[in-house]
């Protein structure tokens, strides 16, 4: 037998070599299918899809739970040359209508849990698929039972296959979808699927060593990116229906994992709970666990790595594009950084005009492919001008690169607190405040100021079994001041039952600042 690192690596390959390797190992639906059952899923359901007339380029939109049919989908449309689109579940019915209006996706495919979510929406879509509904089921005017559309259908390889690719549409924070989309290239499935392997290994995902958790919603880009580099060098998933932090820990122990992508708000989450619910388990099977999509509080992250050891990676992007990456014992050399540089891809940092900045200066985080491809917004010229110059663009962040050229990001540029014409960056105020031990979570925000223009505001979520009182308020105030800067610091904190964050875990600022600004007649 082969050495697991010359082995044929990616679904497709791995389904032919080791048919009997397990894929997923756990999912809310219980289903525990083999990469060779994983594959004829795919297959069967890419026939599918070629039998009602879906061709290369045509789009495919799909809302489905985190379980092992999201998979099955995600690799079927893209083994024919199809762009798929995954739906946030947590999206409304408006909000659902106008991404499938503006990709023109000629399929839904939804969830019988989600039918309440499209009233009307679907009407555009030619193909619109129930899945978890039995065959023959009574089902929503217009729509078919998945058993249906699959009936008769062979589990073998569609013919001509050809690589597709996702949509992402990403509002982030501010609240207009976004579709990026990149040219189809082609490729044949296999050897894209070995690419991701490629990618998986990079970040230390060994080829059939442990299990890979999935913790956040499927729905997103980055969790997509690492289930799939894991599933591509055949690590099996461990798939949870939705984030629990004892759930998580106990699911780490039982699956052995190995590898796993979370949001920082998942390290806060799991630090908070009680040291001897933290004891009860072992997660010394941890060997890689990625983050991103919103910063990582310094001590949050300190406290994390004394916990599972140097096994966390961050990583710096945007669906647009990944930019920079944090090995374990680089990040606790220089503490706070973002990384550097992947290859392939250069970083600048720009001012308003566009002018390149020395080393340690903040400015205008610029991300730029070496190959020169670029990325657009579907129907969106306009959008898409407004974030390059040239081929280089910007998901709008500041931060600097240090002498070594590490990069560090310093906040999101619209996050901005200018009081006094001082820049003060709300994420290193969130990260100080967030370790104080009656906050579950935390925004800082600027409010009107009628002399300073702005001044610093802290809106606290708590931690569960603590009450919100003026003492606790200006308690935090004092954590605050003791750790900072005084101008840095907040001047007063309301309280919240919850704090909106996106499922990649980034804070909604814009709905919390409206609350503040409603009346001021101006936005900053």
């Amino acid at each position: 037998m082969r050495h697991p690192w010359d082995q044929r690596l990616g679904v497709w390959w791995i389904a032919e070599d080791r048919p009997e390797a397990p894929a997923i190992v756990a999912a809310p639906s219980g289903r525990t299918p083999t990469f060779g059952e994983l594959v004829e899923a795919a297959h069967q359901v890419a026939n599918a899809l070629r039998a009602h007339g879906f061709g290369y380029g045509d789009v495919v939109a799909y809302a489905l739970p985190n379980d092992v049919d999201a998979i099955v989908w995600q690799l079927a449309t893209t083994e024919i040359g199809l762009r798929y689109i995954s739906l946030n579940t947590a999206l409304s019915a408006d909000e659902f209508a106008a991404i499938l209006q503006h990709s023109g996706a000629g399929a839904l495919v939804t969830h019988m849990d989600y039918l309440d979510r499209f009233p009307d929406t679907a009407s555009a879509a030619a193909l619109r698929v129930v899945v978890g509904a039995d065959a023959g089921l009574a089902t929503p005017a217009g729509f078919i039972a998945e058993p249906d559309l699959l009936a008769g259908q062979p589990t073998t390889p569609p013919a001509d296959r050809r690589q597709g690719d996702s949509i992402r549409y990403s509002s982030g924070t501010t609240g207009k979808p976004k579709g990026i989309v990149r040219p189809l290239d082609g490729r044949d499935p296999a050897e894209a699927a070995n690419a991701m392997a490629v990618f998986g290994r990079a970040f230390s995902f060994l080829p059939f060593d442990g299990a890979h958790l999935v913790s956040t919603g499927m729905h997103h880009g980055g969790c997509q990116s690492f289930y799939l580099g894991a599933l591509n060098v055949g690590q099996p998933l461990a798939i949870l229906g939705r984030f629990d932090a004892e759930q998580t820990l106990a699911t780490i122990e039982a699956h052995a994992v190995t590898t796993a992508y979370m949001v920082p708000t998942q390290f806060v989450r799991m630090l908070k709970l009680p040291p001897e619910v933290r004891d009860r388990y072992n997660v010394s099977s941890l060997k890689s666990v990625v983050h991103s999509a919103a910063p990582c509080p310094l001590q949050v992250k300190k406290d994390m790595m004394a916990w599972w050891g140097p096994v966390i990676w961050e990583t710096y992007g945007g669906t647009e594009g990944a930019a920079t990456v944090a090995k374990p014992n680089r990040w606790l050399e220089k503490p706070g950084t973002a990384g550097r540089t992947i290859r392939g891809m250069t970083v600048k940092i720009l001012d308003d005009e566009g002018n390149r900045l020395p080393a340690n200066v903040i400015g205008n985080v610029y991300i730029e492919r070496e190959d020169g491809q670029r990325f657009e917004y579907r129907n969106d010229a306009e959008l898409t001008a407004s974030v390059h110059r040239g081929a280089a663009f910007t998901i709008g962040d500041m931060g600097y690169l240090d002498d070594d050229g590490y990069l560090f990001i310093c906040d999101r540029a619209k996050d901005m607190i200018i009081s006094g014409g001082v820049n003060i960056y709300p994420a290193e105020v969130e990260g100080v405040l967030s370790s104080h031990p009656a906050v579950g979570d935390v925004a800082v925000i600027g409010i009107p100021d009628p002399e300073w223009g702005e001044q610093v505001k802290a809106v606290v979520e708590l931690v569960a079994g603590t009450e919100p009182s003026e003492e606790l308020a200006q308690d935090i105030i004092a954590y605050g001041r003791a750790r900072l800067a005084g101008f840095k610091c907040p001047r007063s904190v309301d309280f919240a039952s919850a704090l909106p964050r996106t499922e990649a875990g980034k804070l909604i600022k814009r709905q919390i600042r409206e609350t503040y600004w409603a009346g001021a007649g101006r936005q900053v």
